[in-house]
Parts: C-alpha cells; sequence; structure tokens
C-alpha cells in the first residue's frame, strides 16, 4: 500500500530540488547596452571557412514533376558563411531570423530561385559578401505496382546546395539517394537455378552547370538514372502479379555495384544540365557478411 503523501506548494518544490532565489541582476536589460562578443574587431589569428547553423529542421514546400506535384516536407537546413580573421564571430540569431522571414511570406518554397535570394539575403544580414545554404529532404512520389497499377508511395533522401559569393554569383549542387534492388551476376551464372538479389543504395551527387534553373526537376532526373538501370524498382504495393513481373525483371537485369554506378554514370553524362557528379552504391548483401560498394567521379570538359 503506497503512503500518503503531503505535496508542498510548487514554490516549495521547487526549492526542495534544487531553484534559489534570483540573484542581484547588475547588467543591463536593453539590447543597444548589452556587450556584443560577436562583433568584436581584432586580430584573431585565422578566417574561418565556415561559420552558422546546422540540424535546423524546418517545414518546407516542395515541387515535383511527379505526383504528387506539390507536397509540404520537414527539411534540414544547414546555414553558414565565412568570416574574416579580424572578426571575433557570427550572428547566430540571424540565420533562423532569415528562415523565419521566409516562413511568414507564405511558406519556404524549396526552389533554386528562392536558395539564390534567400543566400544572397543572408550575407548582407550577416554583413559577410557570401553565404551557403545545404537542404536535405525526404522526397515523396507515387509508385504503381507494374501489373495492378496500384498506387503507394515512395520515397528518396535529397539534398539541395547553394553558395553566393559577391562578385562571383552563384555555386549550385544536389544529392539524391534511393533504394533499389540487385540481383548477382555471378549467382545467376554459377547456380543451377535462382539467384540471390540485395538491397541496393544509389546515391548521386551531381553539380549543376551555371545555366540551370529547374526546367528540368533535378530530382525526377536522377531518380530515373538510378531505377532504370537497377535490376528492378522499390515497390510499396505489390500484388502477386506484380511481384512476378519485379523479380522477373531483377533475373533479367542482374547487376554488381561496378555496372551500377558506371550505367548510372552514363546517364548522368548524358544530363546537360549537370556538369559533375559522383555516384555511389552500396549493395546490403543478402548472403554475405558484408556490403559490397562501389563509386566513381567525373567532370565533363
Amino acid at each position: 500500500m503506497n503512503r500518503e503523501i503531503k505535496i508542498p506548494s510548487k514554490k516549495e518544490r521547487h526549492q526542495l530540488f534544487g531553484s534559489v532565489v534570483p540573484g542581484l541582476k547588475t547588467k543591463p536589460t536593453e539590447k543597444l547596452k548589452m556587450a556584443d562578443l560577436q562583433n568584436s574587431k581584432k586580430d584573431f589569428l585565422f578566417s574561418i571557412d565556415a561559420v552558422g547553423i546546422s540540424n535546423v529542421k524546418h517545414p518546407v514546400i516542395l515541387l515535383s514533376d511527379l505526383s504528387p506535384n506539390e507536397q509540404t516536407t520537414i527539411a534540414n537546413f544547414k546555414m553558414t558563411s565565412t568570416i574574416s580573421y579580424d572578426s571575433k564571430g557570427t550572428n547566430m540569431s540571424r540565420f533562423t531570423e532569415q528562415l523565419e522571414a521566409y516562413r511568414q511570406n507564405g511558406g519556404f518554397v524549396l526552389s533554386l530561385n528562392n536558395l539564390f535570394d534567400f543566400t544572397k539575403e543572408l550575407a548582407e544580414r550577416l554583413k559577410q559578401n557570401d553565404a551557403s545554404i545545404e537542404v536535405t529532404f525526404p522526397w515523396f512520389y507515387e509508385r504503381k505496382g507494374p501489373s495492378s497499377a496500384l498506387v503507394g508511395l515512395n520515397h528518396s533522401e535529397a539534398t539541395l546546395a547553394v553558395t553566393y559569393e559577391e562578385g562571383q554569383g552563384f555555386t549550385t549542387s544536389a544529392k539524391l539517394t534511393t533504394a533499389i534492388t540487385t540481383l548477382c551476376p555471378c549467382s545467376k551464372e554459377i547456380s543451377e537455378y535462382s539467384a540471390h538479389n540485395q538491397r541496393g543504395y544509389v546515391s548521386m551527387e551531381v553539380e549543376f552547370t551555371p545555366d540551370y534553373h529547374e526546367q528540368i526537376d533535378w530530382k525526377a532526373a536522377l531518380l530515373h538514372a538510378a531505377e532504370t538501370n537497377a535490376s528492378a524498382m522499390i515497390h510499396p504495393v505489390l500484388k502477386r502479379p506484380d511481384e512476378k513481373m519485379v523479380t522477373e525483371s531483377a533475373y533479367e537485369n542482374p547487376r554488381f555495384v561496378e555496372d551500377m554506378v558506371r550505367l548510372v554514370a552514363a546517364d548522368l553524362y548524358e544530363l546537360d544540365f549537370i556538369q559533375a557528379f559522383t555516384v555511389q552504391c552500396r549493395n546490403e548483401e543478402s548472403i554475405h557478411l558484408h556490403d559490397a560498394i562501389a563509386s566513381l567521379s567525373y567532370r565533363k570538359n
């Protein structure tokens, strides 16, 4: 049987668990009278390549060529700028102030044009010559079963990055990681019947050409490059006729990780809006203890 407890007042409870009476406060409470250490100017030895904030979760509006064409998702923001050797630090609150200003103006639409405006305005707010933003987010798109045409939502992880430098303009890059199925060519070749397959993950990091302004949805283009070169695609909804088609497709299109990165690279090479890329593939092996990995990088002339 529990003992009866006499609960003290909330103030007494707080004191019981360590709260103390506020001390005498002598420092200014008005912003203009407060010390601003971050804006101190001295010789602090080194310039800093990037300083700012990361792991900032924020809702964004995402446009897509694949259905759903407009969606709201949660993005993870990283925002930085450089500072020179004679600056003590940056003003961290200005990064989130900038983000909040965009939210209050109809929501943050995650497009390159919006990120161009954002980074330039951020540099001006920080009183720096540059600013960078990197946004990572899940991107959802419909996927139909190949026979039943039953629809479900698939998703990939995407990253969009923009850097602004005064007098130099903008540089842009992106990354997409998506899951695929691969079937082992060696297993198919040596076995009397069957072959082992595995879940694979294709990651594509691309650098856009200076004239790219999302005339083509980069997310859909990179997804197409990964999935159409795999043994089979991943589906959220599969009935038995769908499963038959998917497994037969995998058997008809065996792929090593080496095959995957070369085939995906060929597709990226043909995309005019990409000037450099890195392709990686990692297979979670189904009969081996290890993962299999491969990667390649290429820059067009």
